[in-house]
């Protein structure tokens, strides 16, 4: 769409162009200076582009996600039944409200304190190591296939306790996840894959956690099967439902900060030859990453009652939409929004979300990018990426990041 005809209404369509998927960045920029606050006509979806209002509503207890009744106004009392994948999703702390959220999170957050997760560094290194080790010789390959998606897979594996001899079915399952959350609806083919692979963990998971109930050990599952067994406070699906979500929430966003911040990285050589001079600045060049590239572009709210916001009605199950990766770039809180800076020291970015629902893994991502970018750049000083300017990238809106990342070094 043209600058000059470019309307808000218009803008909503580009959610759903290749061209939006391949560089949404100058979209955010129209919105900031056009309409950074806006409700879409004829429809009950509102949109925040500003840091700001997104953090603010982000917090908003009167929003939530409804998903339980969404779901069912939608495609009736039975789609819970009928489809595994959204059945999933209700039970998971992911699309939850209180009190069920506060329930169950509480259960899951003390895997991932400071302490715990800080004490996963050393692992996650090695971890690194070894799978560099693997490739090294080759010479080229598929940097997603060869690195970025095992590495924190192989981590989350070991914190839930998956079996080393099961590793590979996670390291080699499907690159490609997201669509379910997107705000656009799934094919009836999308949604049926989806179900099959829900169903799929679902049953491996199961079986996992009745041997834990056999043979306990000093391992997530373990906690989570003690949680409902003896303390009672997580259902057998409420349990199945959230390991799966920790499974995929503890790699998948993961996957894409580091390719992301590979490709940002490349398209801006100044910036890359500061960090391989200085690769203590990886920690700082992770945060740049999350706020220039965020592998979570927007999250996702329904009004649990009628209020005002900035001038607005807002009314009960009325949608509204953050969109995080544009609050990322509100010149009215970074300098030069659209410049790539990892020395850059201002506000943090929304990449992991605000209130009730900020990333419990938030932490684990930003060690696993930090170390990812030191062991490359320091295992690979030759690392050459192949096609920076215009990579292959995943078919999804809200989470964002590659499909492939062919390289040579």
């Amino acid at each position: 769409m043209a600058e000059a005809s470019r309307t808000t209404p218009g803008f909503i369509g580009e959610f759903f162009t290749p061209e939006f998927i391949a560089d949404p960045y100058p979209s955010y920029r129209w919105l900031h200076e056009h309409s950074p606050w806006f409700k879409v006509p004829d429809a009950p979806l509102h949109v925040a582009v500003r840091y700001a209002d997104c953090q603010e509503l982000l917090r908003d207890r009167r929003l939530g996600h409804g998903f339980r009744t969404r779901m069912t106004a939608q495609f009736g009392e039975d789609v819970f039944a009928r489809h595994p994948a959204y059945k999933g999703l209700g039970n998971s702390i992911l699309l939850m409200d209180p009190p069920d959220h506060r329930r169950i999170r509480g259960l899951v957050a003390k895997a991932f304190d400071a302490r715990r997760t800080e004490a996963m560094r050393p692992r996650v290194r090695e971890i690194a190591h070894r799978l560099i080790d693997r490739f090294e010789e080759q010479g080229a390959g598929d940097l997603v296939a060869l690195f970025n998606h095992p590495l924190p897979v192989l981590v989350i594996c070991e914190m839930l306790g998956v079996p080393e001899q099961d590793h590979g079915r996670f390291v080699g399952g499907s690159r490609i996840a997201g669509r379910i959350i997107d705000p656009t609806p799934m094919s009836a083919e999308e949604l049926a894959d989806a179900d099959e692979r829900v169903q799929e963990n679902h049953a491996y998971f199961s079986a996992l956690l009745d041997e834990r109930r056999r043979e306990p050990r000093d391992d997530l599952l373990t906690a989570l099967v003690h949680a409902e067994t003896e303390d009672g406070q997580l259902s057998y699906d409420e349990l199945i439902a959230n390991v799966s979500l920790l499974f995929a929430a503890g790699h998948e966003t993961t996957v894409n900060l580091i390719g992301n911040g590979l490709v940002a990285l490349w398209r801006h050589p100044d910036e890359l030859a500061k960090l391989r001079a200085n690769l203590d600045l990886a920690p700082s060049a992770v945060e740049e990453i999350l706020r220039y590239d965020s592998s979570v572009q927007l999250s996702g709210r329904t009004a649990l009652e009628s209020f005002e916001f900035r001038e607005q009605a807002i009314n009960k199950g009325d949608q509204v939409l953050t969109l995080l990766a544009a609050a990322n770039r509100d010149p009215l809180v970074f300098t030069d929004p659209d410049r790539f800076d990892i020395t850059r020291d201002e506000a943090k970015p929304l990449s992991f979300g605000g209130g009730i629902h900020f990333c419990l893994g938030a932490q684990l991502a930003r060690i696993e990018a930090d170390e990812a970018l030191r062991i490359l750049l320091e295992r690979l000083p030759g690392l050459e990426l192949e096609n920076a300017e215009a990579p292959a990238r995943k078919p999804t809106i809200t989470l964002r990041g590659l499909e492939r990342l062919p390289a040579h070094w």
